[in-house]
Formats: C-alpha cells, sequence, structure tokens
C-alpha cells in the first residue's frame, strides 16, 4: 500500500515529495515552530538532509510517511507525521505547523486522520508520541485525540530552554482507539 492522500474537513494531507522541499526549508526556518526541537531555526543544509531522511523513511513500512497540510486554496498549514518506530506495529504521530495557523485545532484535525489511518489502513497496533515536557500545547493535541502519558525521561540532548523538564511520551493502542 503507497502512502496515500489523506483528507480532513479543513485539509488535505499530501505525501511529503522532493517537490515540497522548499516548504520544509519555510517551515524550519522560524525558531519558534522548532522551540521544542532544536530550540534554534535549521539550515537549508539540515533541512534537506532531513527532508532525505523522512523520504528514506516513509519508504520502510507501507503507508506510514510524512504528509504536507494544505488549507483552502493551496494555503501550507505544515507537516503531519506518521513515521514507523523500530518496534514492528508501532508508528509515531508528530505535527509541526506554520505559526500563523497555530491555535486553529489543526493539529488536533490531522492527528485523528492519522490515527484512523494508522489503526484502519495501515495496520498498526500502537502510536506513540514525544515531546519536552514543558510543550503544553502539543501535550494538550496528545490528550485531545486520546493519547495517554506513560512517562518522563531525560535524555542525552543538547540542552535548550525547558529540557531540564526532560520529555514525555504518550501512547495509544489500536483497542484504546476502538473504544
Amino acid at each position: 500500500m503507497p502512502q496515500p492522500t489523506l483528507r480532513t474537513e479543513r485539509m488535505l494531507l499530501v505525501p511529503l515529495a522532493d517537490e515540497h522541499l522548499e516548504l520544509e526549508v519555510e517551515l524550519d526556518a522560524d525558531p519558534e515552530v522548532l522551540r521544542f526541537l532544536d530550540g534554534r531555526a535549521r539550515t537549508r543544509d539540515e533541512v534537506t538532509a532531513w527532508h532525505a531522511k523522512r523520504i528514506e523513511l516513509a519508504g520502510r513500512v507501507d503507508g506510514l510517511g510524512y504528509w504536507m497540510a494544505f488549507g483552502p486554496g493551496d494555503d501550507f498549514i505544515g507537516m503531519m507525521m506518521l513515521p514507523p518506530k523500530p518496534e514492528p506495529g508501532t508508528a509515531e504521530l508528530g505535527y509541526r505547523l506554520a505559526r500563523r495557523h497555530w491555535r486553529q485545532g489543526f493539529a488536533t484535525e490531522g492527528s485523528r486522520e492519522l490515527l484512523r489511518h494508522a489503526f484502519e489502513t495501515a495496520g498498526q497496533s500502537r502510536v506513540v508520541a514525544e515531546t519536552m515536557a514543558v510543550n503544553v500545547g502539543s501535550r494538550g493535541v496528545m490528550e485531545k485525540v486520546g493519547l495517554r502519558y506513560v512517562r518522563t525521561y531525560h535524555p542525552d540532548l543538547p540542552p535548550i530552554p525547558g529540557s531540564e523538564h526532560g520529555e514525555v511520551e504518550y501512547a495509544i493502542t489500536r483497542e484504546q482507539w476502538l473504544r
């Protein structure tokens, strides 16, 4: 099963392709968008390297990968993510939105569609999501779509503001999602 185009009420989720590189560069050029990932904007070379990794990772498990989200009039909203994890049957939910689209429900709407796709179409048994403990916006999205808090941990990563509070992991199984 190739990675499908997905639709929500307000968005078209198109599988990531090389034609989207400039949108990724634009998204990752905003340090606020990456505040809880890198704590800074990424360079064009860094984005190009990440793009290649995403394309490769999307080819590992049928139906999983990365999507570019567009609204009416082809308005670029952001990137929605559902790449495979090393554990078979497990995918990782993620999202990054252009700042002009924050707090409009797009991350929740897209995440619900990716969970539906993961469990109904892509045959996943579990979906996880991770963020910095201080990222209350992202944690709120995780909780709204049904993921449950699993743990707080402290990975050995370069320090950025808030990293001293650790990372959190949320998860949902297919059985939990069906309920």
